[in-house]
C-alpha cells in the first residue's frame, strides 16, 4: 500500500524547552518559509506520537470494550460517557489547574483601583505613595502579561485535549463502520456514518475549551461579588441582579436559536438534496425544458429557508446587544442605586466596578452558557455515536485450510434459506442447492430482485443462513467492478482505454490476490458487447479457468460456456443444469426469464412486495454514491467525449474591496449602507461617553470634595457647610445624562445589530439566486468539466458560509474593531502623546499580522484539503465494503484510514499551535500597551485627573484579549469572505443561448418531422476537439432511424447538437425552421428524448411527469397504462401524488425507464430520440418499451442510439458513425451485404447464433418495407424549393 504522503519532517515542540513551549518559539522556521512561499503538505510536521489515530483509538476502544463487558455482566445499557472519562478525566483535571489564571482577571482590577486613589489623593510630594503607586503600575503590567501567556497555553492544551478524543472516536467508528452486519447496514446509511464523522465529533473540540468553566465560573463569580461589595456596599447586588437576569434571557436566545437552526437544518437538507438532483440530471433538464419548474421548486425552499435563517439572525443579533450593553447596563443600575442611597462616586470606586464587572462578563455572559450548551449538544452526539457503536457486526468464521482441504476447493450449498430482513414473511432465498468445484463456472440468471446478489453475499457470508448447508473451502474473492472503482481508478480507466483498464483490473486482482474462488458480480454489464465477450474469453475463462467461479449476469449470450446454470424467481431455485441439460428438460429459461419479468413489471415495485427489503440492500450502495458526491467531490462518469476535469479555482492573495462592495450591494441599497455606518458610529460614540460621564462626574465630585475640604478646613466649621455644597452637584442632571446615554447606547446597539444582520442574510438570499439561476442558464459543458460535488459544495458550504457564520462574524469583527478604536482615542485623549508609542506597535501589528496570515492562510487551505481524503476514504469503503471484506483486507484500510487521519491531525496541530503563537505575541503588543498607558501616567501625574487615568487604563485593560479576538476575527472575515468569492464567480457563469426570443416558431410547429443536418461541425467548447465533422444527412418524417457506432464515435453528440447543448457550427432545420434561430425552450419542449439514465426526481409522481401541469389526471393514467405502470401506481399509497424516494429510488431502473416513455408519450411531439434507453434493462422491459414506441410513436421520426443491435435492427434506415463522421446511412438489410462494413462487423461481435438471428430480422424487416427508393438527402425549404445535401456516403 502506498504511504499517504511522504515523510514529514519531526515536530519541533516534542524537543522544544519550557520558554518555546510558552512562546511558540518552535514555530518560527515554518513561519519563515510560509513568509516566502505557499506552503505544502510536505512543509507540515509529523503528528506527535501521543496523537497518532492508530494509538488514541485503541486505547479509547479498550475502556469502550471493558465498559461494554462489564455492562454486559450488569445487565445494563453500556454507556459510552463513562468510557470517555475514564480514559481522558487525569489529563483534562490536570489543565483545570491553568483556569486559576482567572484569578488573575479578579486582581488586576484591585491594582487598579490602588493606582487611581494615588491620584485622587493627589499628595505630589509623598514619595512612599508614589513607589507604591509604580509598584501597582507595575502588578497591572505583570498580570496583563501574565494573562497573555498562560491564557493562550491553556486554550492550546484543551483544544489538543478535545482533538485527542475526536480522533480515537474516528478511528472506532471506522473500525466499527468495516464490520457491520447486513442488518446493521439497514439500520444506517452511509450520509449518517459520515455525519458522526463530520459533525458529531466535532462537538469534543468545542466541548474540552470551556468544560472548566462549569466550576470555575461560579468560583469566579463569588470573588467578584466579594470585592465589589467592599466597593459599593449592597447596591452591587442591584448591578448582580440585572446579570442574573441577563443570563437566563441569553440561554433562551441560545435555545430558541438552537429550535430554529434545526429548521433551518432540515430545509437546507431538502435544498441540499434538491440542488444535487438539479446537478446531477442537469442534461435531462435541458433537453426537457423543466428548469422553470426546478427553479421554482428550488427558491420555494429556499425561501423557508431563508425566513428561518433571518429568525436565527435576529435572535444572534438580539443576544450580541444584549451582551454589547449588558455592561453599560449593570454600571448604571449599581451607581443610580449607590448614588440614590446617599454615596458620592468616586474615580477609584468607579473604574474598579467597571473592571470588575468587565473581567466576569466574559465568564458569566459568555463561557458559562457555552460551557452548559456543549455539554448538551456533546451528549446528544455520544448518544448517536453510542447507538452506532453497538449495531450488530458481522462474525465471520474464519478456519485456516489444511493443504488436504486447498486441493479440494469448492463451494457446496444444501437447502438455504436465509433473510435480509426477518420481519418480512417470505425468506431472501429458500431452497437453494449446487456445488461448484475446482475448473467449474456456476452462472446464475434471473430478473431483478431474483436474489442473485443475495446469493453472492451468503457465499462471502454477508448473508447468514438461516437453515441449510453453507460450505466454503477456499480464499474468496468478489469482484463487483462497476460500483467499486474510486474517482482515481478512473481517470486511470480514462488513460487506458475504460475496457483494456477492466481486463487488467480483474487480471491484476485475479493473480496477486490469487484467491481460490472467484464470485463475479455482473462485471459484464458496464461495457459494450465487444469488450464484454473479450473480458469473458480471456479473463473469465481465460485466466481463471482452473478455479472454482460463480458469475451472476444477464447476458444470455455467454450460458453456453457455463459448466451449469443455476436460474433464481423470487429467491426460489427454478432450474439448474448445463445450457443443454434445461433445453432438454423443456425449460426455455430465456423466456421464463422475460415471463417472469413480466410478472414483476405488472406488479410493480410494491412495497409490500416481500423482494423490495432485497432490492433495497442492493440499491443503498449505488444509492449512497450520489448523495457521497457531495462530500468527497467525486462526479459522475460524464458522457463521451472523456472531458478532463478543470481544476478547481483557488484565490490567493488577499481579497478586493470590490468583493466587499459586491457583498454588501446584494443585500443594501447605498442609502442604508451609509444608514448603517452612521448607525455603527453613533453606538460606540455613545458607548465611550457612557463610560466618560462617569470619569468626567467622579471628576466633579472629587473637585467639589477638595474645595470643600479646603474650605472647611480654612473656615474651621463644622461639616454641614460641606454639605451645602454637595447639594450644588445637581444629581437630577447627572443621573438624567447618564440615564439617556445608558438609553442611547442601548437602542443604537440595538438597532445597528439588527440592521446590519437584516443586511447581510438579504445579501446571502440575493447571491445564491444568482448563483442558482446563473447555474441553470450555463452550458452543459460546464457539469461535464466541474464534478459534482464541487458545484454542490458552492450551494452546501459556501452558502452556509454566508448565511450564518458571515453575517455573525462580520458584525462581531465591526463591533471588536470599533471598541479598539474607542480604546486608542480615549487613551490618546487623556495622554496624546501616547499616541509616539502607539504608532510603532500599529506598525509592528500591521506587519504581523501580514507575515501570519501568508502561512495561516495556507495552513487552513492545507486542514480543509487533508480533510476531504478521511471522508472520502469512509465512504469509498462502505461503497466496497463486501470487496473489502472478501479480500480481508479490514486491516490494511484501517491503517489507510488512521494515515488519512494523521495527515489531517497535522494539519489540525499546525492550525491549533499558528493561531496561538499569533495570538500571545498580539497580547504581548496589548500588555505593552497596558505598562505604557500605566506608568505613562505616573510619569505625567502633575496634570492627570484621577477620573482620566481611570478611563485610559480601565480601557486599555480591555484590549487584553479583545485585540487579538478582533484581529482573528478579521482574519476570519477575510478567510469566510472566499465563500463570497466563489459565490459571486458562479454568478457570472458564461450562458447559453435565451430560452425565448422574438422568433418564435408556428404554434403547430413541428407538423411533421423532418430533421436536415447541413454541413454541421459539432464541438463540446470552443478550443475542444471537433467531434461531429461535416455531418450532412435528412431524418425523413415519420421514419424509424438507429445509430450505432463504436464509444466515441459521436452517437451522443449528434443528440447534443440537435437539443443545442452546445450551439453546432452548420445549419439544422426541422420542418424547415433554422433551430439556431428560435429560443432554446420553443425548441426542447418541441421533441421528446428517452434518456440513457433514468432520471427521476424528488416530488410527487404527477409532479414527475408533467411539472407544468399540462395534463389532465385521464392523460396521466392513460399514459401510465400504455407503459403498463398503472397498476404499480395505483398500489402506491397516495398513487400520483405519492413521493419518490430521492432520485426514484423506490422504483427499479426498468420502471424509472417507463416512467421516462411515460413522459415522452405525454408530450405529444413529432419528434422522438431514445439515448441508448434500454442499455440498463433487462430484456423483457426492453421489448416492453420497443413495442410501445412503435404503436404509440408510429407518426413519429424517432433516432435511436443503441447499444443492443437487436433494438434498432428492424428500423428504416440506420446511420454509422465513425470517429464523428458519417461511415455509411442506409437500411439495415442493405448495409449487412457489405462485409468490409462497420455494422456487418458489429453484428458478427455478437456471436453466431445472435448475429443469424439479426440478419434474418433485417431481411424481414426489408422485404415487408414497400420498395419506394427514396434520395438520401432532401428537403424542401419553405418557398417549397428543393434543397439536396450531398451526404458522406
Amino acid at each position: 500500500m502506498e504511504p499517504i504522503k511522504k515523510d514529514a519532517k519531526s515536530n519541533p515542540s516534542a524537543t522544544a524547552n519550557l520558554f518555546s513551549q510558552v512562546f511558540f518559539w518552535w514555530l518560527n522556521p515554518l513561519f519563515r518559509i510560509g513568509s516566502k512561499r505557499r506552503l505544502e503538505e510536505d512543509d507540515m510536521y509529523k503528528v506527535l506520537p501521543e496523537d497518532g489515530s492508530k494509538r488514541l483509538g485503541e486505547e479509547l476502544q479498550s475502556y469502550w470494550d471493558q465498559e461494554v463487558e462489564k455492562a454486559t455482566k450488569e445487565l445494563r445499557t453500556p454507556k459510552l460517557t463513562k468510557a470517555i472519562i475514564r480514559c481522558y478525566w487525569r489529563s483534562y483535571a490536570v489543565l483545570g489547574v491553568f483556569t486559576l489564571i482567572e484569578v488573575i482577571k479578579v486582581i488586576q482590577p484591585v491594582f487598579l483601583g490602588k493606582l487611581i486613589q494615588y491620584f485622587e489623593r493627589s499628595e505630589p510630594d509623598n514619595m512612599a505613595a508614589l513607589y507604591e503607586a509604580y509598584g501597582y503600575a507595575a502588578g497591572i503590567s505583570l498580570s496583563a502579561l501574565g494573562l497573555a501567556l498562560l491564557h493562550h497555553l491553556y486554550f492550546y492544551h484543551v483544544q489538543r485535549a478535545g482533538m485527542k478524543i475526536r480522533i480515537a472516536m474516528c478511528h472506532m467508528i471506522y473500525k466499527k463502520a468495516l464490520c457491520l452486519s447486513a442488518t446493521a447496514m439497514g439500520q444506517t446509511t452511509t450520509g449518517q456514518i459520515v455525519n458522526l464523522l463530520s459533525n458529531d465529533v466535532n462537538k469534543f473540540d468545542e466541548l474540552t475549551i470551556f468544560l472548566h468553566y462549569l466550576w470555575m465560573g461560579p468560583l469566579q463569580a463569588a470573588a467578584v461579588i466579594g470585592l465589589l461589595w467592599q466597593e459599593v456596599g449592597a447596591s452591587c447586588l442591584a448591578g448582580i441582579a440585572v446579570l442574573i437576569f441577563l443570563m437566563p434571557l441569553q440561554t433562551m436566545f441560545g435555545k430558541l436559536f438552537s429550535k430554529y437552526r434545526s429548521k433551518t437544518a432540515a430545509f437546507t437538507d431538502s435544498r441540499i438534496r434538491t440542488m444535487n438532483e438539479v446537478v446531477s440530471g442537469i442534461r435531462i433538464i435541458k433537453m426537457y425544458a423543466w428548469e422553470k419548474p426546478f427553479a421554482a421548486l428550488v427558491n420555494d425552499v429556499r425561501r423557508k429557508e431563508i425566513s428561518k435563517i433571518m429568525s436565527s439572525s435576529y435572535l444572534r443579533g438580539l443576544n450580541m446587544a444584549s451582551f454589547f450593553t449588558a455592561n453599560k447596563i449593570i454600571l448604571f443600575v449599581t451607581f443610580t442605586v449607590y448614588v440614590l442611597v446617599g454615596n458620592k462616586i468616586s474615580a477609584s470606586r468607579v473604574f474598579v466596578v467597571v473592571s470588575l464587572y468587565s473581567a466576569i462578563r466574559l465568564t458569566v455572559t459568555l463561557f458559562f452558557p457555552a460551557a452548559i450548551e456543549k455539554v448538551s449538544e456533546s451528549v446528544i452526539s455520544i448518544r448517536r455515536i453510542k447507538k452506532f457503536l453497538l449495531l450488530d457486526e458481522l462474525v465471520k468464521s474464519h478456519v485456516p485450510l489444511t493443504q488436504e482441504d486447498k486441493k479440494e476447493v469448492s463451494v457446496e450449498i444444501q437447502d438455504l434459506i436465509c433473510y435480509w430482513d426477518k420481519s418480512i414473511d417470505a425468506p431472501t432465498l429458500q431452497n437453494v442447492s449446487f456445488t461448484v468445484k475446482p475448473g467449474q463456472l456456476l452462472a446464475v440468471i434471473g430478473p431483478v430482485g431474483a436474489g442473485k446478489s443475495s446469493l453472492l453475499s451468503t457465499v462471502l457470508g454477508e448473508l447468514p443462513a438461516e437453515k441449510g448447508v453453507v460450505k466454503v473451502k477456499g480464499e474468496l474473492t468478489y469482484i463487483y467492478i462497476y460500483i467499486y472503482i474510486s474517482w482515481k481508478e478512473y481517470l486511470r480507466a480514462v488513460l487506458f482505454d475504460f475496457a483494456t483498464y477492466l481486463l487488467l483490473s480483474v487480471g491484476f486482482r485475479a493473480v496477486y490476490q490469487d484467491a481460490d474462488i472467484y464470485l463475479l458480480d455482473d462485471p459484464l454489464s458496464a461495457v459494450d458487447a465487444e469488450v464484454g465477450r473479450h473480458l469473458f474469453e480471456q479473463c473469465i475463462c481465460g485466466i481463471l479457468k482452473d478455479k472454482p467461479r460463480i458469475l451472476v449476469t444477464h447476458q444470455l449470450q455467454y450460458l453456453k460456456a457455463a459448466n451449469q446454470i443455476l436460474v433464481l424467481k423470487e429467491g426460489h431455485m427454478v432450474a439448474r443444469g448445463t445450457y443443454s441439460e434445461l433445453l432438454r428438460s423443456g425449460v426455455d429459461f430465456t423466456s421464463l426469464l422475460k415471463k417472469d419479468e413480466e410478472e414483476e413489471g405488472e406488479k410493480g415495485e410494491a412495497p409490500r412486495s416481500p423482494r423490495s427489503r432485497t432490492l433495497s440492500q442492493n440499491s443503498v450502495r449505488s444509492h449512497s454514491s450520489s448523495v457521497l458526491s457531495v462530500k468527497d467531490e467525486s462526479d459522475q462518469l460524464p458522457v463521451e467525449p472523456v472531458h478532463t476535469v478543470a481544476e478547481e479555482t483557488r484565490t490567493e492573495g488577499t481579497i478586493g474591496l470590490h468583493m466587499y462592495w459586491k457583498y454588501f450591494r446584494a443585500g443594501a441599497n447605498v442609502l442604508m449602507l451609509i444608514l448603517l455606518v452612521l448607525l455603527n458610529l453613533l453606538a460606540q460614540t455613545f458607548y465611550i461617553l457612557h463610560d466618560w460621564w462617569l470619569s468626567y462626574w467622579a471628576t466633579e465630585q472629587e473637585k467639589l470634595d477638595f474645595s470643600s475640604s479646603n474650605i472647611s478646613s480654612t473656615i474651621g466649621t463644622n461639616g454641614t457647610f460641606g454639605t451645602n455644597t454637595t447639594q450644588e452637584l445637581n444629581l437630577d442632571f447627572y443621573l438624567g445624562i447618564y440615564a439617556g446615554l445608558t438609553g442611547a447606547t442601548v437602542i443604537f446597539g440595538f438597532m445597528r445589530f439588527l440592521i446590519m444582520f437584516n443586511a447581510l442574510v438579504n445579501s446571502a438570499e440575493t447571491l445564491h439566486n444568482r448563483m442558482f439561476n446563473s447555474i441553470l442558464r450555463t452550458p452543459v459543458r460546464f457539469f461535464d468539466i466541474n464534478p459534482i460535488g464541487r458545484i454542490l459544495n458552492r450551494f452546501a458550504k459556501d452558502i452556509g458560509h454566508l448565511d450564518s457564520l458571515l453575517p455573525w462574524t462580520f458584525v462581531d469583527f465591526i463591533q471588536v474593531f470599533l471598541q479598539i478604536i474607542g480604546v486608542i482615542a480615549v487613551a490618546s485623549s487623556v495622554i496624546p502623546w501616547i499616541l509616539i508609542p502607539v504608532i510603532p506597535l500599529l506598525i509592528a501589528f500591521l506587519f504581523l499580522r501580514r507575515y501570519f496570515l501568508r502561512t495561516s492562510r495556507d495552513v487552513k487551505r492545507i486542514e480543509s484539503t487533508t480533510r476531504s481524503p478521511v471522508f472520502s476514504h469512509l465512504s469509498s469503503s462502505l461503497q466496497g465494503l463486501w470487496t473489502i471484506r472478501a479480500f480481508k483486507a479490514e486491516e490494511r484500510f484501517q491503517q489507510t484510514f488512521d494515515a488519512h487521519q494523521d495527515l489531517h491531525s497535522e494539519a489540525w496541530f499546525l492550525f491549533l499551535t499558528t493561531s496561538r503563537w499569533f495570538a500571545v505575541r498580539l497580547d504581548g503588543m496589548c500588555s505593552v500597551f497596558v505598562t505604557i498607558t500605566a506608568f505613562g501616567c505616573l510619569l505625567l501625574k502633575d496634570s492627570m485627573k484621577a477620573g482620566d487615568v481611570g478611563l485610559a487604563l480601565s480601557y486599555a485593560v480591555t484590549l487584553m484579549g479583545m485585540f487579538q479576538w478582533g484581529v482573528r476575527q478579521s482574519a476570519e472575515v477575510e478567510n469566510l469572505m472566499t465563500s463570497v468569492e466563489r459565490v459571486v464567480e458562479y454568478t457570472e457563469l458564461e450562458s447559453e443561448a435565451p430560452w425565448e426570443t422574438q422568433k418564435r416558431p408556428p404554434p403547430d410547429w413541428p407538423n411533421r418531422g423532418l430533421i436536415t443536418f447541413d454541413r454541421v461541425n459539432f464541438s463540446y467548447s470552443s478550443d475542444g476537439p471537433v467531434v461531429l465533422k461535416n455531418i450532412s444527412a435528412m431524418f425523413r418524417p415519420r421514419e424509424k432511424v438507429g445509430i450505432v457506432g463504436r464509444t466515441g464515435a459521436g452517437k451522443s453528440s449528434l443528440i447534443s447538437a440537435l437539443f443545442r447543448l452546445m450551439e453546432p457550427e452548420g445549419k439544422i432545420l426541422v420542418d424547415g425552421v433554422l433551430t439556431s434561430e428560435i429560443g432554446l425552450h420553443d425548441l426542447r419542449q418541441k421533441m421528446s428524448i428517452i434518456p440513457q439514465d433514468p432520471v427521476l426526481f424528488t416530488g410527487t409522481m404527477r409532479k414527475n411527469l408533467d411539472p407544468f401541469s399540462q395534463h389532465s389526471d385521464h392523460d396521466l393514467w392513460n399514459a401510465l397504462k400504455e407503459v403498463q405502470l398503472k397498476a404499480a401506481v395505483e398500489e402506491l399509497p397516495a398513487k400520483l401524488e405519492t413521493e419518490l424516494a430521492e432520485s426514484g429510488s423506490n422504483f427499479s431502473v426498468g420502471q424509472r425507464q417507463l416512467v421516462c416513455l411515460a413522459r415522452a408519450i405525454l408530450r405529444k411531439n413529432r419528434i422522438l430520440i431514445i439515448d441508448e434507453a434500454t442499455a440498463n434493462v433487462d430484456p423483457r422491459t426492453d421489448e416492453l418499451i420497443q413495442k410501445t414506441i412503435r404503436a404509440k410513436f408510429k407518426e413519429c421520426t424517432v433516432l435511436t442510439i443503441a447499444h443492443r443491435l437487436n433494438t434498432i435492427i428492424d428500423s428504416d434506415r440506420i446511420l454509422v458513425l465513425d470517429a464523428g463522421r458519417i461511415h455509411e446511412y442506409d437500411a439495415p438489410h442493405v448495409l449487412l451485404q457489405n462485409q468490409n462494413g462497420i455494422f456487418y462487423k458489429m453484428v458478427q461481435q455478437t456471436g453466431k447464433a445472435e448475429a443469424a438471428s439479426l440478419l434474418q430480422t433485417a431481411k424481414q424487416a426489408y422485404m415487408n418495407r414497400s420498395p419506394v427508393h427514396q434520395l438520401n438527402g432532401f428537403a424542401t425549404t419553405r418557398d417549397g424549393s428543393l434543397v439536396i445535401f450531398e451526404t458522406a456516403l
